[in-house]
Order: structure tokens, then C-alpha cells, then sequence
């Protein structure tokens, strides 16, 4: 049985996969494998940040929820987000809110600076 961190993550990700399709930011088709690759904080020489969400960040971070494994305790995925999407403006506020929300759940901290949900 999943404790309620890895079934809030669960929701998360989906979530977070759902907006990336609505936004057309999701891919139809597989990264080549050397893409995956990569040493790069975010293979960001070989991904967009959209691809590494989708083809790395939503599977590893799922695998580990759906088998009731730890999950990372300190994890700032927004400034990223927030610098990857800036020229999208206010068209991409909810996938920052869910990715900020992914933060605030797993670190207990949200380095959210744009499009902050209000209280």
C-alpha cells in the first residue's frame, strides 16, 4: 500500500504529464536512447526541458512512487522550469504550479518565483 507522499506524488506526475500534452509540449515519439544518455544536469545538451520531464524526470520519479521507494528530499525543480518556459509567459502558469507543487511536496520548500498560486 502507497503512503499518501507517494500517492500525492502519483497525482502529481499525472497531473504534470496532462498539462505538458495540453500545452503541446508532450512528444509523440521516443528521444533517440544516446539522448537519455547524457551527464548533464537535465541532459541539457541533448533534451529540451520539456523532453526531460517527459522521457526522465515523470518515469524515474513514477517508477519509485509506484513501488513505495524514497523519493528525493531536496529537490528545486522551478527556477529550472521557470527559465526553460520564460518565453511562454502566462500561457505555461499551471505546469509551473504543478512543478512547484512537486517541489513544495518533496522538499518542503518552493523556489517558485512566477505565477505563485495565491494562499
Amino acid at each position: 500500500m502507497k503512503n499518501s507522499l507517494h500517492q500525492d506524488t502519483l497525482v502529481l506526475l499525472s497531473r504534470l504529464a496532462a498539462e505538458l500534452k495540453r500545452q503541446q509540449l508532450w512528444q509523440a515519439s521516443d528521444v533517440p536512447a544516446g539522448a537519455l544518455a547524457s551527464r548533464q544536469p537535465f541532459c541539457c545538451d541533448t533534451l529540451t526541458f520539456a523532453q526531460w520531464l517527459q522521457f526522465v524526470f515523470i518515469p524515474k520519479l513514477g517508477q519509485l512512487a509506484e513501488n513505495n521507494l524514497p523519493l528525493p528530499a531536496d529537490m528545486a525543480l522551478c527556477p529550472m522550469a521557470e527559465e526553460a518556459f520564460k518565453d511562454k509567459g502566462q500561457l505555461v502558469d499551471e505546469l509551473i504550479n504543478i512543478i512547484g507543487d512537486l517541489d513544495e511536496l518533496l522538499s518542503g520548500k518552493r523556489a517558485q518565483t512566477m505565477f505563485v498560486k495565491p494562499l
